[in-house]
C-alpha cells in the first residue's frame, strides 16, 4: 500500500527548527559498513555452523572466520579443558593476525569469547554474543542450568566412555530446533557429534573479563528453548545484563535452526548487532 524506496526525502516543514534544513537524511540509504567477523560457535557443533551465515556476511563484502576448537570437528581427541578451547582460538586469531574484528559467540561459545576477549582486548572491535552464555565470576556453563537439565547432563555424562555427553534426539528435538520441521531436525541430528563435558562443568575465572572496555551486543531470540525463561534462567535479561552497558538486537528464532532455513535473517541480526 505503501511502497518503500530508500534515498533522500523532502521535510515537510523545512522552517520547523528540529529538524535539519533540506533533506532528511535516511540512515537505511548508507552504505553498509564493511566488517571482519570471527564467529564461534557452541556445544554439538562445529565449524560448519557457520556455513549459511558466513556465506550471506560475505556475499555483502564482509570478511568472515570461523574457527575451530579443540575436541570439536575433525579433532578425535575429547579429553580437552576450556583452558585448550580458548588456547585454539586465540592462536587462530594470532596466526593470522587479525585486529580490528567482531567476535561472536553462540551458546557455549559465549564462555570461550569472554575468555578470549581476556588474552586479545585490543584486536577486538567489540564482542556480539547471540543467544551466549555470559558467566559470572567462579562459574561454570553447569551452574547457569536448571537442576533437571544439569542431572540429565551428568547421567548422560557417566554413561560415556570418553567423557563426552550426546544428546538423545528427543532433547536436541524439544531445546535446539523446537521451531524446525521434522526433516529438518533429523538433518540437523546428523551432525551432532558428542560433545566433551569437562569444558561444561570448569569454573572460570572471569575477573579480568569484567574489567575490559570491550563495547558489547546480545542477539537474543525469543522461542530459544534451551534455558526457561525465569525464574533465575534465561538468556535476555538474565545473561544479557550481565555485560553492563550493551546493545540488545532481538529475533524470533530458536537456538539452532535460523543457521540453515533462515541464514540471511540471523546475518542481518548479527550485522545489526556488530555495526557501529
Amino acid at each position: 500500500m505503501f511502497p518503500y524506496s530508500s534515498g533522500n526525502y523532502q521535510i515537510p516543514n523545512p522552517n520547523y527548527r528540529f529538524i535539519p534544513q533540506g533533506q532528511y537524511y535516511n540512515p537505511y540509504s548508507e552504505p553498509p559498513q564493511r566488517l571482519t567477523f570471527v564467529l564461534v560457535h557452541g556445544s554439538w557443533a562445529d565449524v560448519h555452523f557457520w556455513d549459511g551465515v558466513a556465506a550471506v556476511l560475505r556475499s555483502q563484502g564482509n570478511i568472515v572466520y570461523t574457527p575451530e576448537y579443540a575436541g570439536h570437528g575433525t579433532d578425535s581427541n575429547k579429553k580437552v579443558t576450556h583452558a585448550m578451547i580458548t588456547k585454539s582460538v586465540v592462536d587462530y586469531i594470532k596466526q593470522l593476525n587479525l585486529h580490528d574484528f567482531i567476535l561472536v559467540g553462540h551458546s557455549f561459545g559465549g564462555t570461550v569469547i569472554q575468555k578470549v576477549s581476556e588474552q586479545v582486548p585490543d584486536r577486538i572491535k567489540r564482542l556480539v554474543f547471540w543467544d551466549a552464555f555470559v558467566l559470572k565470576d567462579g562459574e561454570s556453563l553447569a551452574d547457569e542450568l536448571p537442576p533437571q537439565t544439569r542431572q540429565g547432563f551428568e547421567e548422560l555424562r557417566k554413561m560415556s566412555d570418553d567423557d563426552t555427553i550426546m544428546l538423545p534426539f528427543e532433547t536436541f528435538r524439544a531445546l535446539f530446533v523446537n521451531t524446525a520441521t521434522t526433516n529438518d531436525a533429523k538433518l540437523f541430528y546428523a551432525s551432532v557429534a558428542p560433545e566433551p563435558a569437562k569444558p561444561l562443568f570448569e569454573n572460570l575465572d572471569l575477573k579480568a573479563f569484567y574489567a575490559l572496555q570491550i563495547p558489547k551486543s546480545y542477539v537474543y531470540f525469543f522461542q530459544d528453548n534451551v534455558l526457561p525463561q525465569g525464574e533465575g534462567y534465561g538468556w535476555n535479561p538474565h545473561m544479557s545484563t550481565r555485560l553492563g552497558l550493551f546493545r540488545l538486537i532481538v529475533g524470533d528464532g530458536d537456538h539452532f535452526t535460523d543457521t540453515r532455513t533462515r541464514p540471511a535473517y540471523l546475518a542481518q541480526k548479527i550485522y545489526d548487532a556488530s555495526r557501529d
